[in-house]
Order: structure tokens, then sequence, then C-alpha cells
């Protein structure tokens, strides 16, 4: 229960910034505090706590997992910045590489990004309830 409690408040101050009608506002807080003593807030739960259990394991295999998987997409991400400059000089080439990627990042099984977006978010999740903790700084 003590993730949880970790997590409503955050999760409070980013409905704080994203809702800016006030009554809109006020009703997700509610459902918040509705769900914080639901089956499924306590799912939630369990999955943190996995995740928080293998981001602080001793394996560094299983600990450096997750970021090695991020640092693997944001790879992906400034991939961009030579393409633009291949662009600048050979458009064609460019076109064909963007148009060959994009053929291959298509044809990737839609559970993988899912995965993906688990284990952003998770990894995400993990590190703030460390440095709530005090055990990650």
């Amino acid at each position: 229960m003590a993730l949880l409690d970790a997590l409503i408040g955050p999760l409070a101050s980013i409905i704080d910034k994203i809702i800016p009608d006030k009554e809109a506002r006020a009703k997700a807080k509610l459902e918040l505090l509705k769900l914080e003593g639901t089956q499924e807030m306590q799912m939630v739960e369990a999955r943190l706590q996995a995740i928080v259990a293998e981001a602080n394991s001793q394996d560094p295999w299983t600990s450096r997992a997750r970021p090695s998987f991020l640092y693997v997409m944001y790879a992906m991400i400034l991939w961009a910045l030579p393409m633009g400059v291949l662009a600048a000089f050979n458009p064609s080439a460019a076109r064909d590489i963007a148009s060959g990627m994009n053929a291959y990042l298509g044809g990737l099984p839609e559970p993988l990004y899912a995965l993906f977006g688990t284990g952003y978010l998770g990894y995400t999740a993990a590190r703030q309830w460390g440095k709530v903790k005090g055990v990650d700084r």
C-alpha cells in the first residue's frame, strides 16, 4: 500500500496541471481516490512492485534490461538527425531508407509496442517511487 500512497500524490499533481477546469479536476481526483481500494488498483500496485523489484535487482542483466531497451528506442529516434542531413544531399536515398524503415516498423507486432509502453511507464514509476522512498538519487 506504500507504493500506492506514493503514487496518489504525484498523480494528483499531474491532474492539477493537465485539467484546467476546477470541477473536472475535482471529479478526476475523486475517481483516483475511488480506485485506491479497488481490486484493479491492487493489481496495478502488484505489477509496479514487480517492476520495482526488477529495477532493484542485484543481477546486472535484470536491472539494466529496461534502461537498455529505452536507450535502443532513443537511438532509433535520434536516427532522424543523420537522415535529415542525408535528405539535404540525397533526397531519394533518404526516401528509400525511410520507406524501408517504415515497412520494417510497420511489420513489428502490436504487442511489442505495448511492451515498450508498459516498460517505459513502469520504469518511470519505479524510478519515481525509488526517489520518493530515498533509495534512488
